[in-house]
């Protein structure tokens, strides 16, 4: 029997969601997230970090242990060997980096379709832990119709055609991406001009009916997008929190040291 797809069913009950990023693929900080009870699902940061399928196929394992839903957000190439990879092993939901056009947006949908007549996806029939117990191809296939398909609108170019591209059918959730937006756009992260590209991307992602998810390293500002409507975030990742740990109470504590 295949697992309910945690992410799907909130986002199909209209219900917000709280995650957590991390670099790593240790089961440990996986089942810490889990027992802390307060968060939805786990994100796993493969665009930054070092990992292996082995170590994929126990991360999802754990979460699922956890009662976590999961999420990968994986390298802009090869997308459709990571993604399936990914998916095969149990990761509910893919988001996608750096696409630019409505064509690309559409290939990362049929990525994480099934290949079927009436899905035309791309997703064939792969032997792996997404099948195990499964009770055939038509248990298969709605599992990968329910993986959840999050995009992250970062490059200009996407997000000046953004109403055409949440027009595609099966995009589930989009994501602001501030860095590789002011990058691409020959901008600074304090010019004006890219809250106002946050700001459309959010709201026309709600007008279209699909959910924008909110990236935040603390909860400063966060009655900002509440007032908007958003209902989906990602709270801090684990490096960032260690680093912040460290710098703070590193840098005290060496004061505190050179006083003595």
């Amino acid at each position: 029997m295949i697992r309910p797809n945690k992410l799907r069913q909130l986002l199909n009950e209209d219900k917000p969601s709280l995650c957590v990023r991390v670099n790593s693929l240790w089961p440990d900080v996986v089942e810490v997230v889990g027992a802390l009870g307060i968060f939805d699902y786990v994100e796993f940061a493969a665009e930054y970090a070092a990992y292996d399928m082995q170590g994929m196929d126990n991360f999802c394992r754990t979460a699922e242990l956890a009662g976590l839903g999961t999420m990968v957000k994986l390298d802009q190439d090869p997308r459709m060997w990571l993604a399936q990879r990914a998916i095969g092993s149990g990761f509910e939901s893919i988001l996608f980096v750096d696409c630019r056009t409505k064509g690309e947006v559409e290939h990362c949908v049929r990525i994480c379709r099934p290949d079927t007549p009436q899905d035309g996806g791309l997703y064939g029939a792969a032997g792996r832990r997404i099948g195990y117990g499964s009770s055939g191809h038509a248990e298969y296939s709605q599992a990968l119709r329910d993986v959840v398909v999050a995009i992250m609108a970062e490059k200009r170019s996407l997000v000046d055609d953004l109403e055409n591209v949440l027009a595609v059918p099966g995009v589930d959730m989009v994501q602001w991406g501030p860095s590789d937006y002011t990058m691409s756009s020959g901008l600074q992260r304090g010019d004006p001009a890219v809250k106002e590209a946050e700001r459309f991307v959010v709201e026309t992602s709600l007008a279209k009916g699909v959910a924008p998810r909110i990236e935040l390293e603390t909860l400063d500002g966060v009655e900002y997008y509440l007032d908007m409507g958003v209902k989906h975030f990602r709270i801090g990742n684990d490096l960032s929190v260690l680093r912040r740990f460290w710098q703070e109470n590193g840098s005290r504590l060496r004061d505190m040291l050179g006083q003595a």
